[in-house]
């Protein structure tokens, strides 16, 4: 009688600050059952949502909420955050205990965690996923840096989802000193690039914490009033069952699974969007003509933003300046058009680690 072989349980836990972290963990999810471990969901909010409705078989673990509150103002977003800093570090510490408690119980391999800092054993391979090696925040971005080091350190591995040169995040991905610790895997995307005839002339792919999300969703509502194409917005809202609308000319989706947001993606002429990094990655791998809104007050988006304008990848301007004349610019810039091959197919041997 052949014995069945167990499969080597990995955690993976990325953090809830909009839906990139979640997405980007999608092909690590989908590396991990191919190549026979098998994957557990830990996190919360709409991201291990979207997780669970991505990956139905899989088990999940809730864990203490990491949601920030933004601010309306843009200007203040950093003041906003630093207030929340006793909440973050309550989350961190029960994150700790919530893990060891998952360990108990599952026996894990591998851990592999998407900007969670709490979400690490050192009695387990743990691995921290971030593109984020230089923390922009203004006059401070040398102290948020150095932070940010002392806490990937106490990890045994650092995923950087860029190439090492040249790479779609500018500065933001280059470690202060280059060691073996640090990894460049590639961009990582869930969707892979197939060419389809296009059938709408804008979509906007909202994404990112409140109130922020909602108040570009009304902006751009009220923008569309006037738009003579076809549009559409996906408001980047997971519920448990989706739901369209349509809103003068304007076709609304609360959200769309990966498969059906790449198509629309793909079918569309010019995609408004965020620059936050994950969204980018998507449109990198898709190939896509694109125009960003950064966060207002987030000073990564606002740099990746200006960075591809300066690689000449695609035009951006600010939430509060949006006009719909804006986007006329958008045929001076190339998209995101390259001959690199997709990164989705992550290599064996970068699990390794759980060995």
């Amino acid at each position: 009688m052949i014995e069945k072989t167990e499969h080597k349980k990995i955690l993976v836990a990325p953090l809830n600050w909009g839906l990139g972290h979640a997405t980007r963990c999608i092909p690590v999810i989908e590396a991990l059952i191919r190549y026979d471990f098998e994957p557990i969901l830990a996190g919360d909010g709409t991201s291990l949502d979207l997780l669970k409705q991505e990956f139905p078989g899989l088990r999940h673990y809730e864990l203490p909420s990491t949601e920030v509150e933004y601010a309306k103002n843009g200007g203040l977003l950093k003041y906003k955050i630093l207030s929340q800093a006793p909440k973050f570090m309550r989350a961190v510490s029960l994150e700790k205990k919530k893990t060891l408690e998952i360990h108990k119980k599952e026996k894990l391999s591998g851990i592999i965690s998407d900007n969670r800092f709490g979400v690490r054993l050192k009695e387990v391979p743990s691995i921290y996923i971030t593109h984020q090696l230089q923390v922009l925040s203004g006059a401070t971005s040398f102290l948020s840096t150095a932070l940010h080091e002392q806490i990937i350190g106490k990890f045994k591995e650092c995923w950087i989802p860029d190439d090492a040169s040249k790479g779609l995040a500018g500065k933001l991905s280059s470690p202060s000193r280059k060691t073996d610790f640090y990894k460049y895997i590639g961009p990582l995307s869930r969707f892979t690039h197939h060419e389809m005839r296009k059938e709408w002339d804008l979509l906007a792919v909202l994404s990112g914490p409140e109130p922020q999300r909602r108040m570009l969703e009304e902006k751009l509502k009220e923008q569309l009033r006037w738009y003579e194409g076809k549009s559409m917005i996906v408001r980047g809202i997971v519920e448990k069952h989706q739901k369209t609308t349509i809103e003068g000319k304007t076709t609304m989706v609360n959200y769309m699974l990966h498969r059906e947001l790449r198509d629309t993606i793909e079918r569309s002429r010019l995609i408004i969007s965020r620059s936050g990094y994950s969204s980018i990655m998507d449109l990198f791998t898709l190939e896509a003509k694109a125009f960003f809104i950064p966060t207002p007050g987030q000073y990564e988006q606002e740099y990746l933003a200006a960075y591809l304008k300066d690689m000449r990848y695609a035009d951006f301007c600010s939430q509060e300046s949006f006009q719909l004349k804006k986007l006329n610019g958008s045929t001076m810039y190339k998209g995101f058009k390259h001959k690199k091959t997709s990164k989705n197919n992550l290599e064996r041997s970068l699990f390794d680690v759980f060995s």
